[in-house]
C-alpha cells in the first residue's frame, strides 16, 4: 500500500469536478485524482485513504459512482479495512440521501471516515437549473481544497 490519496469522482453539470479539482490543488502530490468510470480496484487498493466526490441525483449517488462501487466492491472486500476516507456531496438541496447510501456501501468495506461530510447545496430546483453547468462558491473550493490537504497530511504523517 502506497501513503497516497485516491480523489475519486463523478460530475455531470461541473461541481463534483470543480470540487475534487480544489480538493486534489489543496492535497498536492499526496493525491491522484481519478473519474470514478476510469478507476479500478487497483487504483483503490494501491491508495492509503480516500476522499469520494459525486452529485446527489434524485436523491442518491450518481449513477457513475454507484457503478464504481458495483465493479470494486467484491474485488476488495476484505481487502481495505480501516482505511480513512472522506467525502463531499454537490447536491441541489440537502444532499443526505447519497451520503447515506455512500456511508452504507463503504460500511461493508469497513472504512474508517475521518472527517465530517462535505455537502454543497447549489440550491438548483428547476430542471433547468439542475441541468445547467455549475459554479461553485470560492468559499465551498476551499472547503474542499483544505480537506483534501487535510486527508493527505494525514496520510502522510501517519495520523490516519
Amino acid at each position: 500500500m502506497t501513503v497516497s490519496l485516491a480523489i475519486v469522482w463523478h460530475s455531470r453539470t461541473g461541481a463534483s469536478e470543480a470540487l475534487a479539482l480544489a480538493a486534489a490543488r489543496g492535497a498536492g502530490d499526496g493525491a491522484r485524482l481519478i473519474a470514478a468510470a476510469d478507476a479500478q480496484a487497483g487504483d483503490l487498493l494501491a491508495a492509503g485513504g480516500f476522499l469520494f466526490i459525486c452529485p446527489e441525483n434524485l436523491g442518491a449517488m450518481s449513477g457513475q459512482m454507484k457503478e464504481l462501487f458495483d465493479r470494486t466492491y467484491y474485488p476488495l472486500l476484505g481487502q481495505v479495512e480501516g482505511r480513512p476516507y472522506a467525502s463531499i456531496i454537490s447536491a441541489g438541496s440537502d444532499g443526505a440521501g447519497a451520503q447515506r447510501q455512500l456511508d452504507r456501501i463503504v460500511t461493508g468495506w469497513r472504512l474508517r471516515r475521518v472527517a465530517e461530510p462535505l455537502i454543497v447545496n447549489l440550491a438548483a430546483q428547476t430542471p433547468a437549473e439542475i441541468l445547467a453547468a455549475k459554479t461553485v462558491p470560492a468559499s465551498q473550493l476551499d472547503l474542499a481544497a483544505d480537506l483534501g490537504m487535510a486527508l493527505a497530511q494525514g496520510l502522510e504523517h501517519g495520523i490516519f
